[in-house]
């Protein structure tokens, strides 16, 4: 694997794509926001800073990425900066790459001088809490139970 992980504004042409992953694997958070949409508010993103994603491409191909996004969650408009759209391509699992991309996530966050990220998660509490995240509240929306988490930078 000749893995690249770079910005996806440097790479455009990969920005549909991912934003489809996002689109089908949260699609709970899509049900009142049609994928063209939601591609074209995501390409937007890139360059706007709502949605800076951090990718990993094997070669030309797209296996991943992970964004820092200025607003993720309609009710914690007070919180922010946030760790979102994390997703690696089932046959890139199991290398670590989505550590990777978090870590490049969070090291951009300090570096634009952010004292602490945010995430909220549906099922991967275990994972982000192993990596030093932190429950801060749980709460119910899209008909399922989710943690808000943060982590010191």
């Amino acid at each position: 694997m000749s893995l690249q992980i770079d910005w996806l504004a440097h790479h455009m042409q990969h920005s549909d794509r991912y934003a489809k992953w996002i689109h089908q694997q949260f699609h709970y958070e899509y049900t009142h926001q049609p994928l063209a949409d939601w591609q074209r508010e995501f390409a937007q993103g890139q360059s706007n800073g709502e949605w800076s994603c951090l990718i990993a491409i094997d070669g030309e191909r797209l296996v991943g990425g992970a964004a820092l996004a200025r607003d993720d969650l309609a009710h914690r408009p007070d919180l922010g900066p946030w760790l979102a759209c994390v997703f690696v391509s089932p046959e890139a699992r199991g290398q670590g790459l989505a550590e990777r991309l978090i870590d490049g996530i969070c090291q951009e966050a300090k570096d634009c001088g952010f004292a602490r990220l945010y995430l909220h998660t549906q099922s991967k509490q275990d994972y982000y809490a192993k990596r030093g995240w932190q429950v801060m509240e749980r709460f119910r929306a899209w008909d399922s139970e989710h943690a808000l988490m943060a982590r010191d930078l």
